[in-house]
């Protein structure tokens, strides 16, 4: 090392020729620098001063100014636990067995034949030891059996054959051919017979389009297929046979007695002529001889009896409950059509109807219930009944457009209420016979300027209205309750009431109305 101009050699520790240290020269020191990579706080020597100590033997300084180690006293770490020295000790028997090379090696890198040596991760039965290798997924690194080259392609064996797949062994080329023949043949044949199949299907129906329908038929309660299954059985076919002559209506069974309800006119050639047969044909067929109970020609009724064990009877409503507007079903044998169901609502209520009688009989007059139902020829007789099945009416009259009689239903039909039909059977039940009330006057339906009903033409003498005071040219326009407006009507209205029940009637006399109170008789 060069020494500035100045410098001499000087007796050091009494030996000659040995240079004095050299003045130190300290840098400023940056503060941050100094924080960062300065020595910890309150320590002045290096990190380890007991291992210096140990390497200068205590007699040199430490660079800041110790002159020797001599104040530091070394500690001995505690042993380690048993566990770690029984882990990384040395095996049995290997005391002079160190990692380095012996002392007689040649040196690293060489052997004795002079070449230099190979590392220790280049032998291939320890791959693993190369610290350069990358992290891979590969096969296990062992070697191969008996120094084979594992890239070595390994001998396929060999592949079955398609009579090895399918049976399992060997079969004979021609045994193999002989079975391909018969499966053709199998198919032709099922195509040849499916194509004269195909064939013959075309021939005999052409195209074949199928609608799509549902699986069933819902028949809820209520519905009009539920009413007809309900009310059919209660409903019977009348035939009327004299002689030569004879005619068809319907009937309703309104008694588990065998009593049947029908028209007057259905019956009425049976019931002039005792030679007469009438006949009640049921739904399953079941012919039975009926008797005539009780007629009333006034109201179209009659009552029959028929000998059967059993039969079904109809329940009987209200014709006061109905309303214009509700369903009603018709259920009877037009034109000899037995169990014909025809639907339609109630048209209106109270609706005064007369018909001429036959045979020199009274005229048919009674309050009917109108209703657009198709009743024809032959549903005479038969039941109107209402939504739940219940008895309303008794079908009797249409008006037609047609000639003789003969013309169908246009819509408008006819049907005696039910709480009149009870009655006047009751009373045919009981008596063979009805009465009804009567005013004794015969009238005729007027409209004039100051009013309008029923015109008197003649007074019965000593008869109801005569004792009232009621003289031929009254009009009468109100009995009780209920206005008359014709002839019709006065005649349904006295009969609403009872023989034998005083009336007020509300007549108009030359322009002047009064009412006169009317004991009613009977007719």
């Amino acid at each position: 090392m060069s020494q500035p101009p100045n410098s001499h050699h000087e007796e050091a520790g009494g030996q000659e020729g040995r240079l004095r240290p050299r003045p130190l020269h300290r840098p400023s020191v940056d503060p941050a620098q100094a924080a960062t990579f300065g020595r910890p706080r309150g320590v002045e020597g290096s990190f380890d001063p007991p291992a210096q100590g140990r390497e200068h033997g205590g007699g040199h300084g430490n660079g800041n100014g110790n002159g020797n180690g001599a104040g530091h006293q070394l500690v001995s770490a505690p042993p380690p636990p048993e566990s770690l020295v029984e882990a990384f000790r040395r095996p049995p028997g290997a005391d002079g067995v160190v990692l380095q090379r012996p002392d007689d090696d040649p040196g690293t890198g060489s052997r004795a034949d002079g070449e230099p040596e190979a590392p220790l991760w280049s032998s291939s039965g320890d791959p693993w030891r190369d610290p350069g290798s990358g992290a891979v997924l590969g096969g296990p690194a062992v070697p191969a059996a008996d120094g084979a080259d594992e890239r070595a392609e390994r001998p396929r064996g060999p592949l079955l054959s398609l009579p090895e797949v399918l049976f399992g062994r060997r079969v004979k080329p021609t045994a193999l051919a002989l079975l391909g023949v018969v499966a053709l043949l199998v198919g032709a044949a099922g195509g040849f017979v499916g194509w004269g199949l195909a064939n013959a299907g075309n021939s005999l129906t052409g195209e074949l389009n199928i609608a799509e329908a549902q699986a069933g038929k819902e028949r809820p309660a209520g519905s009009i297929a539920d009413i007809a299954r309900r009310v059919s059985p209660a409903v019977v076919s009348i035939e009327v046979k004299s002689g030569q002559s004879g005619g068809v209506g319907s009937g309703v069974v309104i008694d588990p007695e065998g009593y049947v309800v029908t028209n007057h006119h259905v019956v009425s050639q049976a019931a002039r002529d005792d030679a007469a047969g009438i006949t009640a044909v049921f739904i399953d067929g079941t012919r039975a001889e009926a008797r005539i109970v009780g007629t009333d020609p006034k109201t179209d009724l009659a009552v029959l009896k028929v000998n059967v064990s059993n039969p079904v009877a109809i329940e009987v409503g209200r014709s006061a409950d109905l309303a214009p507007g509700d369903a009603v079903v018709a259920v009877g044998s037009p034109f000899g059509l037995e169990n014909t169901v025809t639907e339609g609502i109630v048209s209106a209520l109270n609706r005064p109807v007369t018909a001429p009688g036959e045979n020199g009989e009274p005229p048919i007059t009674y309050d009917a219930i109108q209703t657009d139902a198709a009743i024809n020829p032959g549903n005479s007789g038969g039941a109107l009944v209402d939504s739940t099945g219940a008895l309303v009416g008794i079908n009797s009259l249409i008006r037609t457009v047609g000639t003789g009689g003969e013309g169908g239903s246009i819509g408008l039909g006819f049907a005696i209420p039910v709480d009149q039909v009870v009655r006047i059977s009751e009373a045919l039940i009981a008596d063979g016979e009805v009465k009804h009330a009567d005013m004794g006057v015969n009238a005729a339906s007027v409209a004039a300027n100051t009013s309008e009903g029923a015109q008197v033409r003649n007074v019965v003498t000593d008869g109801p209205a005569d004792k009232a005071g009621i003289t031929e040219g009254d009009v009468i326009t109100m009995v009780g309750d209920r206005q008359v407006r014709n002839a019709a009507e006065l005649t349904v209205a006295v009969r609403e009431h009872e023989v034998g029940e005083v009336v007020p009637v509300r007549i108009v006399r030359e322009g002047r109305p009064f009412t006169v109170d009317v004991t009613l008789g009977s007719d």
